[in-house]
């Protein structure tokens, strides 16, 4: 069967933990997620989050675990 080229716009959004997605373009965020502003095609998105997003850990276990490093080098 033939499948037609996805030609849908999309926007990448990234959510309070900084991590990344893809969104139609036409339709509303989701609660929870924001625009960065980068809109294109499929490829062109994914591209760009790989560019991006270099660290898949959520933000919130990044912050505790540069705490508690801070903590055992006796650092503020």
């Amino acid at each position: 069967m033939y499948e037609k080229e996805d030609q849908t716009l999309y926007m990448v959004v990234v959510n309070h933990e900084e991590q990344y997605s893809i969104w139609p373009a036409e339709r509303e965020i989701p609660l929870g997620w924001t625009d960065t502003g980068f809109h294109g095609p499929k490829p062109e998105c994914l591209r760009h989050i790989a560019e991006v997003w270099t660290d898949m850990r959520p933000k919130s276990l990044r912050d505790k675990m540069k705490e508690m490093e801070q903590q055992g080098s006796g650092q503020p």
